[in-house]
């Protein structure tokens, strides 16, 4: 089922130069997509617009088949959640606890109900051990994670990432990976849409689409996207690391699948042997 349909989508901030131009997609419901392109492309203005937080020059967005305007972006918003590129400026309760109960607060749920579900995705994402935790006291990808449980604590339809793992070292990053691979396990429903630059992120989703000075040039699998090193220049991207291993393993001889998970590439190579 189609839960979010973008057509001829347009926006600029001074009239003059276009930021998007003519942006056509779809996303179907349950489904993770990523958003790629270099800086300025146009994809943090994109995710502002899909929860509302612009209006658009032209173009319509529909969510569930309503169209999305001011006379329903308060019903809309409901259904969606957007998290952040910087952990620090998402984080507002003085605990983790605080944190996650922020919205629950504003939604008036029960206190008892209300601790219930801040347990349990705080524990999804792997932080029910630091409910009562400062945010002082926790990494970049801690806080995200923590984020993360903040919405989905809303039940919402849709999530939307904006390079939600940018600012992370390393280790973050892998953190925020991980938790979308368990969102997606636990709510096959739920809809991602990843707001990147990140081949690493995009790699996992299940469509990609590429923007270039404000337009959509390319659109379809992360294998297919990926997979041409030259059109990756073109749009300044990379090649995930398993392409790029793929690739190189190929040129002596050593074939292995295309798979997100390295220990299959791994036992690949070892039974080529």
């Amino acid at each position: 089922m189609e839960e979010i349909v973008v057509k001829n989508l347009s926006f600029s901030y001074d009239k003059t130069t276009p930021v998007l131009s003519d942006v056509s997609f779809t996303v179907r419901r349950g489904t993770h997509i990523s958003i790629v392109g270099h800086n300025g492309s146009g994809k943090s203005t994109l995710a502002k617009l899909l929860i509302g937080l612009l209006e658009s020059s032209s173009g319509e967005i529909y969510i569930d088949g309503t169209i999305l305007n001011e006379k329903t972006i308060n019903n809309l918003r409901g259904k969606m959640c957007l998290v952040f590129q910087n952990p620090d400026n998402q984080f507002i309760g003085s605990t983790v606890e605080d944190d996650i109960a922020f919205g629950l607060e504003n939604k008036r749920v029960p206190q008892l109900e209300m601790k219930k579900i801040i347990a349990a995705f705080a524990e999804e994402v792997g932080m029910g051990k630091y409910l009562n935790k400062e945010p002082s006291m926790l990494s970049g990808g801690q806080k995200q994670r923590v984020a993360i449980a903040g919405a989905l604590a809303l039940s919402p339809d849709i999530i939307i990432f904006d390079e939600a793992a940018s600012m992370l070292d390393p280790n973050g990053k892998l953190e925020i990976l991980n938790v979308i691979k368990r969102m997606r396990k636990s709510n096959p429903d739920l809809t991602i849409i990843s707001i990147t630059h990140d081949v690493e992120e995009a790699f996992i989703s299940d469509e990609v689409i590429v923007l270039s000075q404000g337009k959509v040039v390319m659109n379809g699998r992360p294998s297919d996207i990926f997979s041409n090193r030259d059109t990756l220049k073109k749009y300044k991207l990379e090649m995930p690391f398993i392409l790029d291993l793929k690739e190189k393993l190929k040129s002596i001889e050593i074939n292995v699948p295309v798979s997100e998970n390295i220990n299959e590439v791994v036992e690949a190579i070892c039974q080529s042997k």
